[in-house]
């Protein structure tokens, strides 16, 4: 059995995915490696660039390692991601009122004070 941890690259939150394969087929003259799955009793070829592959090994606990370091650096980052996206929302809720404050307040001023050239409230 073999071991492999692959580039997940059309996923920013989800860099990297780690399975097994019983077969693979590879060339030095190939840009790509082939991964050979049974699937319903039948082969299933999946072609993957050697520049997507992290690790392809037939040493299950190095391969564990790996994987293991990579998902708890992953797992911090998404711990900093939604940490940075509850900020963000707060700071957008922040700007929301005040600018609406703003808003509220200028047009109060606006309504009342003849001193705004504004020709809205003549109209």
């Amino acid at each position: 059995m073999y071991y492999v941890i692959k580039k997940q690259l059309d996923q920013p939150l989800r860099s990297f995915v780690g399975f097994k394969v019983p077969k693979y087929i590879a060339s030095k003259n190939s840009d790509n490696v082939i991964f050979e799955f049974i699937i319903d009793d039948k082969p299933q070829r999946k072609w993957v660039k050697k520049e997507e592959i992290i690790l392809l090994t037939d040493n299950k606990e190095y391969f564990l390692k790996i994987l293991s370091q990579l998902q708890a650096t992953q797992a911090e980052q998404e711990k900093l991601v939604e940490e940075a996206k509850e900020q963000l929302n707060r700071c957008l809720e922040n700007f929301v009122e005040a600018i609406s404050s703003d808003i509220r307040d200028f047009e109060n001023m606006r309504d009342t004070d003849d001193g705004v050239p504004c020709i809205l409230k003549y109209l």
